[in-house]
């Protein structure tokens, strides 16, 4: 059965394909086992309810497919065909409860709980119909609202905060990319003004010292003096733009990490000095932790206030983050482990301290000599 690529507004494609639901996918092939095997070890072989079981999973998968891969504003419809499905099997397979039970579920994932709690309901109320037409057990209307309830709620929690995420990383990625084109725009502001007047001066004194080669050698002399002293001085600025520029990265990083943290109410301070300059890889790195640690805040910290402090004392470069949040941070979970690796590649070394309900600061220093500091485990 060949599967249709997922629509961009689509479960799967909303929240690029996360691996909880394509697990919790995965389970379905076990329940389709389990609703042919269990009738059968129960009654026997009979085409009376075998035929309808066989001819209903089609149909499922077309609609529990389409779940997640067509547009959310359909995802209702196609669990309600699954529910519906369940009901009308019901008759020949009492196994098909599950089908109900999954409909109900999937109607968690749609963009508004009602939805969800609106299938809770209905289901609910059909089953205890079945329970007094066809004397279906109690039980079953019991399984419905409790099980429809609890998976339900789950999937809801689940998809909420992934779609969160998902807006995140696009919040941040915009954000990212408005702090780098300001920084090149500041850098081309700053290079045309300084550019501009200067290749002027240079231009005119090239001609008056052309003009006066011939009449006055010893002014001709002097204008080009001139110009060799104003060309290497703007030399001179030209590269400390330069150098400017390619510490863009981390300075648009915390460009990025205030307009994050202020967005979500945790107001920031930084602390940086006038200039200072990073070798390339080594401010990479530095920017990646930096990411990674105010990420951990935005999701983990509940703070109010964060600080990153940046020092540079000659060949040592420090950065030190804070926060005034629940602290706990795990000094070996997957975010902490690759600070730490990153921190290995330059040599540089990361201290945590984050006793719980005290916040967390990352202590984290960098040798920009010929040495290598002590690393931490």
């Amino acid at each position: 059965m060949r599967i249709p690529p997922p629509h961009k507004d689509s479960l799967l494609g909303g929240l690029r394909s996360p691996v909880y639901l394509r697990w919790q996918a995965g389970l379905q092939v076990f329940w389709l086992i389990a609703l042919i095997q269990a009738p059968l070890a129960i009654k026997g072989f009979d085409w009376a309810w075998m035929g309808p079981t066989l001819a209903s999973i089609p149909v499922y998968l077309v609609c529990y497919i389409a779940v997640y891969v067509a547009p959310l504003s359909r995802l209702p419809f196609h669990a309600a065909a699954i529910c519906a499905l369940g009901f009308v099997l019901w008759a020949v397979n009492p196994l098909s409860l599950g089908y109900v039970v999954i409909g109900v579920t999937l109607t968690a994932y749609a963009r508004r709980a009602s939805a969800w709690l609106i299938a809770v309901a209905v289901a609910t109320l059909v089953t205890l119909g079945w329970v007094y037409l066809f004397h279906v057990p109690m039980v079953h209307a019991a399984v419905v609202f409790g099980v429809g309830l609890a998976a339900g709620f789950s999937n809801f929690l689940y998809v909420r905060g992934a779609r969160r995420d998902a807006e995140l990383r696009l919040s941040q990625t915009e954000v990212r990319r408005l702090a780098t084109l300001a920084e090149r725009e500041r850098i081309g502001r700053d290079l045309h003004d300084l550019l501009g007047h200067t290749l002027s001066l240079i231009t005119l004194k090239s001609e008056l010292a052309r003009r006066l080669a011939i009449a006055d050698p010893a002014r001709a002399q002097q204008e080009m003096e001139e110009v060799e002293r104003v060309a290497r001085h703007t030399l001179g600025e030209v590269r400390s733009a330069a150098t400017g520029m390619r510490a863009g990265d981390l300075a648009s990083e915390l460009v990025s990490a205030r307009l994050m943290l202020e967005a979500s109410g945790i107001a920031l301070q930084v602390e940086l000095p006038d200039r200072f300059e990073l070798p390339a890889a080594t401010e990479a790195t530095l920017s990646l932790v930096l990411r990674e640690a105010v990420t951990n805040i935005h999701r983990h910290s509940r703070a109010t206030e964060a600080r990153v402090i940046i020092t540079r004392n000659g060949q040592d470069f420090s950065m030190r983050i804070m926060d005034n949040g629940c602290g706990g941070l795990s000094a070996h979970g997957n975010g902490v482990s690759g600070m730490r690796e990153r921190m290995r590649q330059i040599g540089g070394r990361l201290a945590i301290d984050s006793p719980a309900k005290q916040g967390t600061a990352l202590a984290i220093d960098v040798p920009l000599g010929g040495g290598r500091m002590e690393r931490f485990a």
